[in-house]
């Protein structure tokens, strides 16, 4: 059975969010397919160019998410 992929593959694949099967068949789909290995490489070229953003959320922002985390736990267990 031939599959094809999309570029929301590619990105999935990129960015290691695949399975464990998924990315066998596209390990070897790149490997035989000249234009989706192209249109990776354009994809990786991209991605090694984007800045590396670090982000550091403030003292009250994680304080809100532990609160709602606590509350959603107790709602469940009720």
């Amino acid at each position: 059975m031939k599959q094809s992929f999309t570029s929301t593959s590619l990105v999935k694949y990129l960015y290691n969010e695949t399975t464990a099967a998924e990315t066998l068949a596209m390990q070897e789909a790149l490997r035989t397919n000249p234009e989706l290995r192209r249109e990776y490489q354009e994809l990786r070229q991209a991605h090694r160019q984007l800045p590396k953003v670090t982000f550091s959320p403030s003292k009250c922002t994680l304080n809100a998410i532990r609160a709602y985390s606590r509350q959603a736990a107790f709602e469940e267990q009720c």
